[in-house]
């Protein structure tokens, strides 16, 4: 059995953590009774950090000989007043994804897409012509959520919560609480013009299923399948499978995957969704792993592609030679790696805009012992946990380090002032896709040639909610 089996696999993640601060959805049986003490938690953070952390060998205090005994590591750890100081302290300067959290409970319902959420998926904007003030529009609503008992929709725009500007210093703490008020605006291109409209949203526990919405489309030659799948949500795979076989029964021969708002999440799912788009290829290469130097010999394995999900159940598989691909920046980790591992062996086709640059993995460590960082073992007396970045993934041709993002077929943004129905053949991304599909000419004026606008640049885990809200 490989090493990797004793870390629990289920919880191998790529994905951009989002909007993390939250309440936590359920208790267990692991009561905290006894308080760790803050050198203890942060020696917890060493011990993971120096046995799994990618980049260990850039970080000089990770070091096995970075300190003569335990006394001096006590010494050194003790110096930081929270975990939180501790952490910053011993990750990569250049690493914007690993992650600590306080509560493991907050982080486990979240990896399973359940979370305090108003339903409401949104991105900020900044303002045309100004890097402090910003703008929401609404990207999609769950369904069954307040946003869409209250008949939100996908478009509307809105600038100001609990009646204050939305801006790049409050944005993250108006956004955070479980209640607010949105004041809507209208967006020309050009303006935001405020609107005499608000909206009262309140969040609670919602389990979001990723496979948003699936269509398939008749044309002369072609019977087009479009899938918007919004996180790789391992608790779906069986939601996932199905919806390719729609597209089986349907006789589908052209397949748009719409992840433009997908920030990641397994690699057994993204694994088993490169599955579905192919079949001709179980057991090639879908990826290999680079972990650090001391991990790299006992724990690196190359990911194959498969014909089955964990659980047995056999891929529907549409054996295609070329896929399109719908991204944007918050397309990230394992939407990026169904993109990489994909294009050794056939065309992938990808019309939007540049995606996050995330080819690196990570997985859960509790505060246990070594290796296995352990739920089961984990010390009683506090909830932290962490996600640290812990291998990078390269396809069958070697590339990685794709740190501005893997970059479109076809640039074309959205645009905010009308971002269309999902789904629908008219809306901008899929339709440019049909028209590569069906080798339609653009017309002369295009609605495609829309101003690119900048989205919000933040640290992925502290906002842009593609997983997480």
């Amino acid at each position: 059995m490989n090493a990797l089996s004793l870390i629990s696999w289920r919880f191998v993640l790529m994905l951009s953590l989002s909007a993390l601060i939250m309440t936590s959805c359920f208790e267990d049986l692991d009561d905290v009774d006894r308080p760790a003490s803050t050198l203890q938690i942060n020696d917890f953070i060493w011990r993971g950090l120096n046995y799994f952390y990618l980049y260990k060998e850039q970080v000089p205090m990770l070091s096995d000989a970075a300190f003569d005994n335990e006394g001096d590591k006590n010494t050194y750890l003790a110096s930081f007043e929270s975990p939180e100081d501790c952490f910053d302290a011993l990750t990569y300067s250049d690493d914007a994804f690993s992650l600590l959290v306080e509560d493991y409970l907050v982080l486990e319902n979240a990896l399973a897409g359940i979370a305090l959420s108003n339903g409401m998926e949104y991105g900020l904007v900044y303002y045309p012509n100004d890097n402090t003030r910003i703008f929401g529009y609404v990207r999609y609503v769950l369904p069954g959520s307040d946003a869409e008992i209250q008949g939100i929709e996908r478009g509307m725009v809105f600038n100001r919560v609990d009646g204050i500007q939305l801006n790049t210093s409050n944005y993250s703490d108006l956004l955070e609480s479980d209640t607010y008020t949105l004041g809507w605006a209208e967006f020309d291109g050009t303006q935001i013009v405020e609107l005499n409209q608000t909206s009262t949203l309140t969040k609670t526990q919602l389990t979001e299923n990723p496979v948003h919405k699936i269509a398939v489309f008749q044309h002369p030659g072609h019977t087009v399948g479009y899938l918007m799948y919004n996180g790789f949500t391992n608790e779906f795979d069986n939601d996932l499978n199905a919806a390719f076989g729609q597209f089986m029964t349907e006789g589908v021969t052209d397949l748009v995957l719409d992840l433009r708002y997908n920030g990641g999440g397994s690699v057994r799912t993204a694994t088993a969704l490169a599955g579905m788009i192919t079949g001709q290829f179980q057991g090639a290469v879908f990826y290999t792993e680079q972990w650090n130097t001391d991990r790299q010999a006992e724990y690196a394995e190359p990911g194959y592609f498969v014909n089955s999900l964990a659980n047995g159940s056999a891929l529907n598989s549409l054996g295609l030679t070329r896929v399109y691909v719908l991204t944007s920046g918050s397309s990230a980790s394992a939407s990026e790696l169904v993109i990489n591992g994909l294009k050794p062996y056939i065309d992938v086709v990808q019309i939007g805009l540049p995606t996050r640059g995330k080819y690196q993995a990570s997985f859960l460590l509790y505060d246990g012992p070594a290796p296995q960082f352990s739920r089961s073992q984990a010390n009683t007396g506090h909830r932290y946990a962490m996600l640290p970045l812990v291998f990078k993934t390269l396809n069958a041709n070697g590339v990685t380090d794709y740190n501005n993002g893997l970059n479109p077929d076809i640039e074309l943004s959205e645009d905010f002032s009308n971002l269309g129905i999902l789904g629908d053949e008219n809306e901008p991304l899929l339709a440019r896709a049909l028209m590569e599909i069906l080798g339609l000419p653009l017309p002369f004026d295009t609605p495609f040639r829309v101003q690119q606008m900048s989205e919000l640049k933040t640290p992925l885990h502290a906002l842009d909610g593609q997983m997480f809200r």
